[in-house]
């Protein structure tokens, strides 16, 4: 009785997450995560407010950030996604900002950085705790003013259009009183705040996550795998991810 329970828990979940568009793919079960699904309707309604999502490396913000695009009325325009902490700082000035030509020894053409090209829709700024200081001012000339400035260039290129989503996996409250982190530019990037939290606290999820990998590993390789063993679920609803 109770697996038949569990069984129709997650068939209506699946069925309410599919009804929802851009939520197709996150596996809610868990109240947590249940939550968090209603929260982005939230955003929905107010599709120009900033987002910062907070959670461990791999719980999944970009796939929330991509969902909370696809629900707004930006959907149809650029989701643009840049990892703050995987680039040295000019290299990465120079993609969200762009470049003109002759600006610096190889720029050869003029380049249009990430703001540019998500006018209209929306610029995903992941691991914003990493940003160095002297581009978090930068960045947050553009919240308040609205447009950019290319490196080696003088014009104010409007920008305003682009929603910022932003996401962390670090404590910017701890970053803020170390010093890492600007109060100010903090308090523009959090006027709605997400928490995503990790596996270990929505073990809820699990089973329709097992049922999901599998049914993408039975797609991709031409497999026709129909669960695993009890054993092996208890062994991953134990674990302590």
């Amino acid at each position: 009785e109770a697996t038949r329970d569990i069984q129709e828990e997650l068939k209506q979940a699946r069925v309410s997450l599919n009804k929802a568009s851009g939520l197709k793919d996150i596996i809610a079960v868990a109240p947590a995560m249940k939550q968090l699904v209603r929260d982005t309707q939230i955003y929905h309604d107010n599709p120009s407010a900033p987002v910062l999502i907070e959670g461990e490396s791999g719980v999944g913000k970009e796939l929330v950030a991509r969902a909370i695009h696809e629900r707004s009325d930006r959907k149809d325009a650029p989701f643009v996604a840049i990892n703050c902490g995987a680039m040295p700082e000019n290299l990465l000035e120079s993609e969200l900002f762009g470049y003109e030509k002759g600006a610096f020894t190889g720029a050869d053409a003029l380049k249009i950085g990430k703001f540019e090209y998500a006018k209209g829709g929306t610029i995903f700024l992941d691991e914003i705790g990493d940003l160095k200081f002297s581009l978090q001012i930068k960045l947050l000339r553009v919240l308040q003013e609205k447009t950019i400035v290319r490196v080696g260039g003088l014009e104010s290129i409007p920008v305003g259009s682009a929603r910022v989503i932003t996401a962390t996996n670090k404590n910017l409250l701890d970053e803020m009183k170390n010093g890492r982190f600007r109060t100010d530019l903090y308090y523009r990037l959090q006027l709605f705040t997400m928490r995503i939290p990790p596996l270990r606290e929505r073990k809820d999820d699990i089973p329709e996550l097992v049922t999901h990998f599998i049914r993408k590993a039975n797609k991709e390789m031409g497999l026709a795998i129909k669960g695993i063993e009890k054993d092996a679920m208890r062994l991953l609803r134990n674990h302590q991810w």
